[in-house]
């Protein structure tokens, strides 16, 4: 079979490229003139350059695969030009990469495209699949996980907004790329969707307390009160200043985030790994 990956040069595309060919896969991957293609030059991969937002260069990259796996975030707005391209393409299979955060409480600027996103797959007649993952971190590259590690290294003190006991259930990034295979190779998968997330949830002050274990580190947490946090940081945001740290990004600290990944289980045989082994796995890559 012959797929064509989207956002196969990031994170999480990166890291599933490489086990589609180990499993008999023919890999096409899209990518736009300025992608780093460096991390897969060694593989047999198919390049096609365009870009989700021109319906030209997709229609072409997809003529001749037999499904789209699309890893691109759905929170881009690209959904219609995917499945019109698709359906002039001919092809008939696709694997979707949505994310948990539509279930969000906050009024997050994205949520609104992706639910309308999944809700147009849901519509379009493809043999498609949902996957959400929950947060993914895994290595160097991830925007997660990596920024707490770094952290952690450099100071003894952790700073945390609330309580620290809202649960957070993250996935490893090579268990994400082991459930799109599993779809993929799983007709029973066709039509649904799943939420895909770590084995077991975990506080935030569980996750503060297993990153520092595995660096070897003693963390001293300073508690602080999130809500008078929140409203500084939404009043600089008004006033267009730029901080690194967001009013959303503590709010979601402060809301759970556990997902029940049965169905998954039970279809294709998802099984993730425990937040203890990946993070070790990840430390492990950056040393």
């Amino acid at each position: 079979m012959k797929v064509l990956v989207t956002g196969g040069t990031g994170f999480t595309g990166s890291r599933l490229i490489p086990l589609l060919l180990q499993n008999g896969f023919q890999v096409r991957a899209l990518t736009r003139p300025t992608s780093d293609r460096s991390p897969l030059s060694a593989l047999r991969v198919e390049w096609a350059t365009g870009d989700l937002a021109n319906a030209e260069s997709f229609t072409a990259a997809l003529r001749g695969v037999d499904a789209l796996v699309n890893i691109a975030s759905l929170g881009f707005g690209h959904v219609e030009t995917i499945l019109r391209s698709a359906k002039e393409a001919g092809v008939k299979r696709g694997i979707f990469i949505s994310t948990t955060a539509i279930f969000t409480q906050l009024n997050a600027g994205s949520k609104s495209i992706r639910l309308a996103a999944e809700e147009a797959i849901q519509a379009s007649g493809l043999n498609y699949t949902i996957l959400r993952p929950t947060m993914i971190y895994g290595s160097p590259r991830d925007r997660n996980m990596w920024r707490l590690i770094r952290l952690l290294r450099i100071t003894p003190i952790m700073p945390i907004f609330g309580d620290g006991e809202s649960l957070q259930q993250p996935i490893f990034v090579d268990d994400v790329a082991q459930a799109v295979l599993l779809a993929l190779k799983n007709d029973i998968t066709i039509g649904k969707s799943y939420n895909i997330a770590g084995k077991d949830p975990l506080t935030y002050n569980q996750v503060i307390d297993t990153v520092a274990a595995a660096l070897g580190k003693r963390i001293w947490k300073l508690y602080l009160p999130y809500l008078p946090i929140v409203r500084a940081l939404q009043f600089t945001e008004q006033m267009k200043l730029r901080l690194p740290l967001k009013a959303e990004q503590v709010l979601r600290l402060n809301e759970n985030k556990v997902f029940s990944y049965e169905e998954a289980q039970k279809d294709f045989g998802f099984t993730p790994r425990g937040f203890g082994e990946g993070i070790q796995l990840e430390i492990g890559k950056s040393t």
